[in-house]
């Protein structure tokens, strides 16, 4: 097989992307890359608000007579929120202390494209700059992740490197078999004097370089859901477990983007998200990463308040994330946002920018804040939900 052939035929399976250039790390800044942060999007945009429900809130059934929660079915978390029912399997996290619920997760200006606003998500810019960087290739460029790694960052279940793109040492694949496969037909070979075949040999290289280092026939006890997500936590699982080392690995779950017949279609992908984050709590334990670990959920926006004619809810702004790991302080953090004072458009006001849950990230390698508001476009303090 040509190698031309095997970069553009794998590009549904892998993604290996090395950046051409590697800045030296900031004296005095010691990040530790041993901590793992896993992130989870949730693509398409989860509704925020039947997620952490404000199941007291008479204005939250006003503006859902349809889909609104009812108070008998959700699982209480105070006197004031709780969460939605299939989600049960996340209620021992947040009874041991090990689950944060973050409320108003958003930013300034909000755009309510799914492409600009994951874009803006990614590169952790403002609605109105562009950056062709993702914020953790900006991250590595000034703290390089140790070489001995099989990659900076491990991208399940999609071929968009988002965070990563624009030059980290990542890999994109939809399973440990799948990339395998595809790598044994990238024999490096030769050497070249042009620049751009250099480059070629070098990604050739670096494809079966990390191929090796990714070892899916290691064996967990943890179960895995047999299901879409399940499969992309149980891969990630294999590659942290069987790897040297990676920093970070994200992995997907789509289908949020419910403008019509909501209820079951989101009941479903909670009950997938909650099973496949206690899958992976279990396999982080296995390994003993828990400890070590932070689990971020994160997506381009939230839902509307007011629920649309179709029993769903339409683009809205602010929403809620969710962070789990043995270093996790649980709780809620942030302010829910008013339902009762919404913007001309019907949608609510965020609380916390989500530059300052990146900064809670970059806080749990050890990142300076000069490197971390390098990354981030400017300084944001950190939300408290680590444990000091």
């Amino acid at each position: 097989m040509k190698r031309r052939d095997f970069l553009i035929g794998a590009g549904a399976s892998v993604s290996v992307l090395y950046a051409p250039t590697v800045l030296a790390q900031s004296p005095g800044s010691r990040p530790n890359f041993q901590r793992l942060l896993v992130l989870v999007e949730l693509k398409g945009a989860n509704d925020g608000l039947n997620t952490v429900v404000p199941f007291r809130d008479e204005t939250y059934r006003a503006l859902r007579p349809q889909i609104a929660l009812k108070a008998d079915q959700v699982l209480p978390i105070s006197d004031q929120f709780a969460l939605h029912p299939a989600l049960e399997a996340l209620m021992p996290r947040w009874k041991d202390g090990e689950l944060a619920i973050i409320n108003g997760v958003g930013y300034p200006q909000p755009n309510l494209s799914h492409f600009r606003s994951i874009e803006i998500w990614d590169t952790a810019s403002r609605s109105d700059e562009y950056k062709s960087e993702g914020w953790l290739t900006r991250v590595f460029a000034k703290n390089p992740a140790p070489q001995a790694f099989s990659a900076d960052g491990i991208v399940v279940g999609s071929a968009d490197l988002g965070p990563l793109n624009g030059g980290a040492r990542a890999v994109a694949l939809q399973s440990v078999d799948a990339y395998l496969r595809q790598a044994k037909l990238a024999q490096p070979q030769g050497v070249a004097r042009n620049s751009a075949l250099q480059h070629l040999l070098k990604v050739e290289q670096d494809v079966t370089k990390s191929a090796k280092e990714i070892a899916p026939q290691v064996s967990l006890k943890t179960e895995f859901p047999n299901n879409a997500f399940g499969n992309a936590v149980k891969t990630a699982m294999h590659v942290i477990a069987g790897s040297p080392g990676v920093a970070v690995v994200r992995v997907t779950l789509g289908g949020f983007d419910t403008h019509i017949n909501q209820l079951g279609t989101h009941q479903n992908l909670l009950k997938q998200l909650a099973e496949g984050l206690s899958a992976l709590r279990s396999g982080l334990v296995e390994t003993n990463r828990w400890q070590d670990a932070l689990v971020m959920t994160y997506c381009e926006f939230g839902r509307r308040a007011k629920e649309n004619l179709s029993q769903g809810t339409d683009h809205g702004t602010a929403n809620v994330q969710l962070a789990m790991g043995g270093a996790v302080k649980g709780g809620l953090y942030g302010e829910m946002p008013s339902l009762a004072t919404l913007s001309d458009s019907g949608n609510v006001a965020h609380t916390v920018d989500f530059r300052s849950t990146y900064a809670t990230a970059l806080s749990h390698w050890g990142i300076n804040a000069t490197d971390a508001a390098d990354a981030l476009g400017g300084r944001f303090s950190p939300v408290p939900f680590l444990r000091t």
